[in-house]
């Protein structure tokens, strides 16, 4: 399905975020999450289905001041 990820169009199989963390190789990663400008509980990520068109936001922390 193609979704807009961080900005740019991209075709994934995931059905949920939990498997789009795999997907895109951020499952050991500590990231924030929101879709369609709504921030997702990780709890609810593997949840959290996915359509088509959805804008997703995949957010690492970063240090700095």
């Amino acid at each position: 399905m193609l979704v807009v990820l961080n900005g740019e169009r991209t075709e994934i199989v995931a059905r949920n975020l939990a498997a789009l963390l795999s997907e895109k190789d951020f499952a050991h990663t500590h990231v924030a999450i929101a879709v369609n400008q709504r921030v997702v509980p990780r709890a609810a990520w593997p949840v959290t289905a996915l359509n088509s068109g959805d804008q997703i936001e995949i957010i690492t922390p970063r240090q700095g001041g």
